[in-house]
């Protein structure tokens, strides 16, 4: 929007001096908005021109009086240049700002960072959990370092972020801790939810991040097949930590259960549903929606066999998960010895149910975002692939349509 701007000079009559002055001031109106201030010069009335705005004649004090009015004009369309420099718009009250010399606090970056995180890291239990807080704090960490290498610098002003700054730190990321590109998106989706906090506290007017595309690149996400499935599951490892390690992945296999989830849950999150079977009833961690999975025989007979397990009675654990590294550290053992080539990690196991167990199966993508617990379909298709059995089956279907069809025809 253009910005209307008009610098008028008058007279106040009705605040004439005992000498019979009258003071000259200044009207600054932007966008129909009006500043007034006192010059501080002061005329006699015959000597001013109302239509003008300027002292008449040509004496050297009308020359003073008019030379000092030009200046403070310049002086108007000086600060209108510095604001929009400044990356701020040009309004009456940023004017009315730098007439007056008022100084706003400057706030910089990692300053307004290292507040959210503070805060953040006081919500943990409540409304954040630990690994979102160390998201943000990796983020921090990684701000600080490009700091240094580009800028050497500590800090940085809010108001000197800029697109360049954006499209450098994804440089950074990129080239020095050697990010891929959809780590490098989500360091970035942190550091601009720090910078939409100082864009709505209006302490930044322009969005840096206007114009940079935050595009994440399709990952192929590893599921297990149908037989390596059946191998894990028939195989004896004549070891109870590799053959523990294995059934806590199956038991997610034929759950859909993130790692967090699987070892935060009770013996009480399982009750009877509305088929009068077996289901868990439970929240997911990331995103606190209820989720509800009946449970399939491989399900039933993996917490059977650790009812009476001394970790799971004593903790009221259903199953004694162990920790995250040691989980995956014994699963790439596990896949080592069923020679199983893909990297195997816990995860795997939440995208088999989506693809091998449930969608290859016939179950629809609408239940199996459900027992996902996923808000929206759009994230189960990330992890539901259609893989080619499905597709052969469907076909399958729709070629027998068509034989089916053409022998009708033949026999009219």
């Amino acid at each position: 929007m253009e910005t209307k701007l008009s610098i008028l000079f008058y007279s106040k009559t009705s605040k004439m001096t005992k000498d019979g002055l009258i003071p000259i001031y200044l009207r600054v109106t932007i966008n129909g908005a009006r500043f007034e201030q006192s010059t501080q010069r002061y005329i006699s009335p015959d000597k001013w021109s109302i239509d003008t705005g300027r002292a008449k004649g040509n004496s050297e004090e009308a020359r003073t009086v008019n030379h000092f009015l030009d200046t403070l004009r310049q002086k108007v369309y000086n600060y209108q240049r510095e604001v929009i420099a400044e990356g701020e718009f040009f309004n009456l009250e940023s004017f009315r700002k730098k007439w007056l010399g008022i100084q706003e606090k400057a706030y910089t970056l990692l300053e307004v960072f290292k507040h959210h995180n503070d805060q953040m890291f006081s919500l943990i239990g409540t409304d954040c959990s630990k690994a979102t807080y160390g998201k943000y704090k990796t983020t921090y960490d990684h701000t600080v370092a490009f700091l240094k290498w580009k800028y050497l610098a500590q800090d940085i002003e809010i108001t000197k972020l800029s697109y360049g700054f954006i499209t450098d730190f994804e440089f950074y990321l990129k080239t020095q801790p050697k990010c891929n590109h959809n780590t490098t998106i989500k360091y970035l989706t942190n550091l601009r939810k720090i910078v939409n906090i100082c864009i709505k506290n209006g302490w930044l007017v322009k969005d840096p991040f206007f114009g940079f595309k935050m595009s994440k690149k399709e990952v192929v996400r590893d599921f297990l097949s149908e037989d390596e499935l059946q191998t894990l599951i028939s195989k004896d490892f004549g070891n109870d930590r590799l053959n523990q390690v294995r059934d806590i992945f199956i038991f997610s296999c034929f759950t859909g259960l993130a790692y967090v989830d699987a070892k935060r849950l009770k013996r009480s999150d399982v009750a009877i549903g509305i088929d009068g079977e077996k289901w868990i009833f439970t929240k997911r961690k990331k995103t606190d929606s209820p989720t509800r999975i009946p449970l399939l025989p491989t399900v039933l007979q993996i917490m059977e066999h650790y009812k009476d397990y001394i970790q799971c009675t004593k903790n009221d654990s259903l199953l004694p998960v162990p920790s995250n590294a040691k989980l995956n550290a014994y699963l790439k053992e596990v896949a080592d010895i069923c020679n199983i080539k893909k990297h195997l990690t816990f995860h795997i196991a939440r995208h088999t149910f989506a693809t091998t167990v449930t969608l290859n199966n016939g179950v629809p993508i609408e239940t199996v975002s459900k027992m996902l617990g996923h808000k929206s379909i759009k994230i189960t298709q990330i992890y539901a692939k259609i893989l080619d059995r499905r597709v052969s089956d469907d076909m399958q279907v729709l070629r027998n349509k068509f034989v089916r069809k053409g022998e009708q025809q033949k026999a009219i």
